[in-house]
């Protein structure tokens, strides 16, 4: 029933304060309860939330692949979770929010004449010292993000391939153009000096890359190429270092072979004056023993010289005692002679005249007419006699 006046105002309303009895509205029905509607409204907004999330992407679950590394940020207590571990990561959003890196090798090429993404771009060009350039067709560095400095990564570069497009780009253009630019053109055509530059440049790409997280694992950068005016130049100075090389090899084979030979003529004069030594070792040796020898034969003929000396001493002993018992008889005969001489000493000279010329006819022819003749000459002889021999008591001489 509907109070008059006013159609709209349902019969018993307001209800009375305090009333615990039914309400009764438009047909009558049970009075109205907020606390029910309370879980409806709470379910229809996790299904609004879960609805955003799915459309925003910022829902409670990401999925980590295996070339994938996640850090969870607690925004209430601000700490983070490294999560390496491939498989699904529920967090609660707003609360929390996970971010995906990733962490598989990558390449940064450098070639061509234009830019194609952030991890391909144009080629390097580098001006030497001595005001000449060079380029590099194709130069490739190999990266990959540092698992353990994810939130290092997140907090100087930003989420996902923020470090490839912040870091990996402007510090190897520098940094190589920096390292190979200290050499001329002439230099860097060395290869020591290639390399040289080709470790510093990885080196220092490590070693400024690895404070925001990223590791260099190699740069391969090929030989340089150069303007055809420098690179005749350098070829012909190539060329006439490589000649210059082959002469020092020359002259080092020739000086050892010159250094062989002299020690082949030191070991064959060594040689030679070791035969020689030897052979004056034999000739002192022989002669040591032909000097034993001569004076062993020499004292053995001094034994037999003396001995024979001896036996030559007794027999001229027994001869001289034998001459002197024939000169002692012939002296004894002689006195004997003497005497009978001082005897009967004209008459025996007499008689040995006689017997001497007894075949031989003289002519007495005297001087003077005396009885006694003292001269006597044999006519038709050939020479005068002998001297004549004074006669005992005649005062003459006979020839």
């Amino acid at each position: 029933m509907v109070a008059a006046g006013n159609d709209s105002v349902p019969e018993g309303w307001p209800p009375p304060p305090g009333g615990k009895g039914r309400s009764r509205g438009r047909g009558g029905g049970l009075p109205f309860d907020p606390k029910k509607l309370l879980w409806p409204v709470l379910f229809l907004v996790l299904v609004l939330i879960a609805g955003v999330a799915f459309v925003t992407g910022e829902g409670g679950i990401i999925d980590v692949a295996d070339t994938e590394v996640a850090i969870l940020i607690n925004y209430f207590t601000g700490g983070e979770e490294l999560i390496t571990t491939p498989g699904l990561v529920i967090f609660i959003p707003w609360l929390q929010q996970a971010y995906l890196f990733d962490k598989s090798p990558n390449e940064f090429v450098m070639e061509g004449s234009k830019d194609v993404s952030f991890n391909h771009v144009r080629e390097l060009t580098v001006r030497a010292k001595d005001g000449s350039s060079f380029r590099f067709d194709t130069l490739t560095i190999q990266y990959q993000l540092l698992p353990s400095r994810t939130a290092i990564v997140l907090n100087d570069s930003g989420d996902a391939d923020a470090f490839k497009r912040n870091w990996i780009r402007a510090s190897a253009r520098s940094i190589l153009r920096d390292e190979f630019g200290k050499y001329s053109s002439e230099e860097i055509a060395d290869p020591t000096s290639y390399e040289l530059a080709v470790a510093a440049a990885t080196d220092r790409l490590d070693t400024v890359l690895e404070v925001h997280g990223v590791d260099v694992t190699q740069v391969i950068i090929p030989r340089p190429k150069f303007d055809p005016v420098v690179e005749q130049a350098i070829e012909m100075r190539k060329n006439a270092n490589q000649e210059v090389q082959r002469l020092g090899i020359e002259l080092e084979k020739l000086t050892n072979v010159r250094e062989r030979t002299l020690a082949h003529v030191e070991r064959d004069k060594a040689e030679e004056y070791e035969l020689v030594l030897g052979m004056l070792e034999a000739e002192r040796i022989t002669a040591e023993k032909e000097k034993i020898r001569t004076v062993k034969s020499a004292d053995a003929q001094k034994i037999e010289d003396s001995n024979q000396g001896a036996a030559t001493e007794q027999a001229n002993l027994q001869q001289a005692r034998a001459l002197e018992e024939k000169a002692r008889k012939d002296a004894e005969g002689l006195s004997a002679r003497v005497a009978a001489l001082e005897k009967r000493g004209e008459i025996l000279v007499r008689e040995k005249l006689a017997e001497k010329y007894a075949g031989i006819r003289f002519n007495i022819v005297p001087y003077r007419r005396d009885p006694s003749p003292i001269r006597i000459e044999h006519l038709g002889s050939g020479g005068p006699l002998p001297p004549a021999q004074p006669v005992r008591g005649t005062g003459g001489s006979i020839r």
